[in-house]
């Protein structure tokens, strides 16, 4: 791994409230913040890791998710599902970023048999909005 770790979405939002410099990375696509909403947390920076549409990787990615913030600060990556957010976090952590986390399971979790999202920061019952 190389990155800090993974927190659960419900160690992630603990990790946020309880650090005042703590910064929430939402990597997800504009039409994903959009559609399905966003975390409701004070300060998120909403990035996309890979533009919409078309999905290219943004290559500003780091600069964009970082502008202005310390390289001791701790930085929590989400994505829809936590693939995204890998890629995000690594990212970061190569760019000299010391506290880097992955949120497992992202905003909507994984698909079930039935083919719907469960679980992830949504499904936990963290705070969230409708963009």
């Amino acid at each position: 791994m190389s990155y800090a770790g993974d927190l659960s979405p419900t160690e992630a939002h603990a990790l946020l409230s309880e650090r005042d410099n703590a910064v929430l990375i939402d990597c997800r696509t504009q039409a994903e913040w959009t559609f399905v909403g966003i975390p409701d947390v004070p300060g998120t920076r909403l990035v996309e890791w890979s533009r919409f549409p078309g999905g290219m990787v943004n290559e500003s990615f780091v600069d964009d998710a970082s502008a202005g913030l310390s390289r001791e600060q701790p930085l929590v990556v989400l994505c829809r599902s936590g693939a995204r957010s890998i890629a995000g976090a690594t990212a970061l952590t190569a760019a000299g970023f010391s506290e880097v986390y992955n949120v497992l399971d992202g905003f909507e979790g994984h698909l079930n048999e039935h083919d719907h999202r469960t679980g992830g920061w949504r499904g936990a019952g963290l705070p969230w909005k409708q963009q």
